[in-house]
This record gives structure tokens, sequence and C-alpha cells, in this order.
């Protein structure tokens, strides 16, 4: 998985969209869905204490990079997914987390 991150200013990147990023990874077969997020301030937070659900509006914590989005990807190995993120146009402004996600 990749997690595309960015401060507040990444937001006005967003319409740009990803500059054919997309179409190359969906041709290659390594991109298996992905979406933009809604703003942090859109975001319910929840956590269990004491037995007791906790809602949260917006993030839990204060921070200044914020998840903007997510690829899911299929690669071969690390070096391929390193790869495909370092092509994505929001590695030019943001950060891109990559991610191993659990076997179902």
């Amino acid at each position: 998985m990749l997690l595309i991150c960015g401060d507040e200013s990444a937001a006005a990147h967003a319409d740009e969209g990803c500059g054919g990023w997309s179409e190359e990874m969906l041709r290659r077969g390594v991109l298996q869905g992905g979406a933009g997020l809604r703003p942090p301030a859109d975001a319910t937070t929840v956590r269990v204490r004491d037995d007791k659900v906790v809602l949260s509006d917006g993030p839990f914590a204060e921070t200044k990079e914020q998840i903007g989005g997510f690829c899911l990807i299929e690669c071969a190995d690390l070096d391929e997914a390193i790869e495909v993120a370092a092509k994505h146009p929001a590695a030019a402004y943001g950060t891109i987390e990559i991610r191993p996600i659990w076997p179902a």
C-alpha cells in the first residue's frame, strides 16, 4: 500500500490528478485500487477506552503531515514498490510511505 502524505499545501495538487501515473501503473498491472481522502477536518476518530467508545471530530493527533490518499499496488518486491512510489507525482511535493499489508 502506498500512503500518500503531505501537509495542508498538498491539497492544492489534488485537482492535478496523477499526470499519467495511474494509467501507466494500470497498464503494467501494478495498480489494484486507491482513492483520495477527504481532509482531516472531516475525519471521525474512534478509540475504545475502558470498554467505552470515544469519538472525536478530526484527526486524533496534531501533525504537520496527513494521509491524503492511498494506492493499493501489487509488486514483485520492495525494489519494484520503491520504483512505483518514486514515479508517483505526490513524491515531488509530499511523502509516500510504502507499507506491506497483512495477507488475507
